[in-house]
């Protein structure tokens, strides 16, 4: 089940920040890293100048690496978190897997992706050689009674090292030509797949096609079976890889020349 939004809606109602033409996308890990036998903790190799660091922590958590150290995590919240604090904490508002009213006071920056008060949230943040932003879209409120949070979540875009990463967050809509044009083109895509308490499978798979990556990484999946219903629907359009491990290291060099879909091992493979 999806909202379905009229594109004639104003970019006010929908939530829309326009993106200037020079504002459109071009184009660290997170400390819980694997120990060595003796419990010495194996770190990853340092990060190129074009290079970042994905990592996926579970449920809708991610964290993003910089060559320049700055590290971001997505969906930041009290269930599934990375080890080690990260500069910025994205947060989105449809339940409490994806926020947390208790956001650690050492953290630099915590965006929230949701309107107060009827506001719409606006983020556009430069910490040292990684930008963030937001495009605020709505969710259904009350989980399936018929009522709209406006602005109650955003797709959060992260730019570094010449890529740009969009965190679709717990999208409920397909996006409109103004949802578009303030995201721009995009070269990762991270997408809930779960087709129920997001947006549909059909629906997911239309943004997909809307917003045209390089690469998508499945989250927001609950089973094996899941996301293999995800999968199965994706086939004819886009490879199915396994990358057999929590994260990847991506550069504009080794994005893949067909649209990919990039399967990732979770850290915590509970949630």
């Amino acid at each position: 089940m999806r909202i379905v939004f009229c594109l004639g809606l104003v970019a006010a109602l929908l939530g829309v920040i326009p993106a200037k033409a020079d504002e459109a996308c071009l184009g660290p890990i997170a400390r819980h890293a694997p120990r060595a036998p003796d419990g010495t903790p194996i770190l990853p190799a340092r990060l190129q100048s074009g290079e970042v660091r994905l990592t996926y922590v579970g449920h809708a958590t991610f964290t993003i690496e910089t060559p320049g150290g700055v590290t971001a995590a997505t969906d930041y919240n009290d269930y599934v978190r990375p080890e080690a604090l990260p500069d910025v904490a994205t947060m989105n508002h449809a339940h409490s897997t994806h926020f947390t009213h208790r956001p650690d006071p050492a953290i630099r920056h915590v965006l929230r992706g949701w309107g107060r008060s009827g506001e719409m949230p606006r983020h556009d943040l430069q910490e040292r050689d990684l930008r963030v932003r937001n495009v605020p879209t709505n969710i259904r409120s009350g989980m399936g009674e018929g009522r709209t949070e406006f602005y109650g979540n955003s797709i959060f875009i992260f730019e570094a090292a010449g890529l740009c990463i969009a965190h679709l967050g717990h999208l409920h809509h397909t996006l409109t030509p103004e949802h578009l044009a303030a995201i721009g083109q995009v070269d990762v895509v991270l997408a809930a797949v779960d087709g129920s308490w997001t947006i549909d499978l059909s629906g997911i798979a239309e943004v997909i096609g809307q917003l045209r990556p390089k690469m998508v990484v499945p989250m927001h999946y609950f089973s094996e079976r899941v996301l293999q219903n995800f999968l199965s629907k994706m086939t004819e359009t886009h490879a199915i890889e396994r990358a057999g491990s929590t994260s990847l290291v991506l550069s504009r060099a080794s994005l893949p020349q067909r649209p990919t879909i990039r399967v990732l091992e979770r850290v915590f493979e509970g949630r």
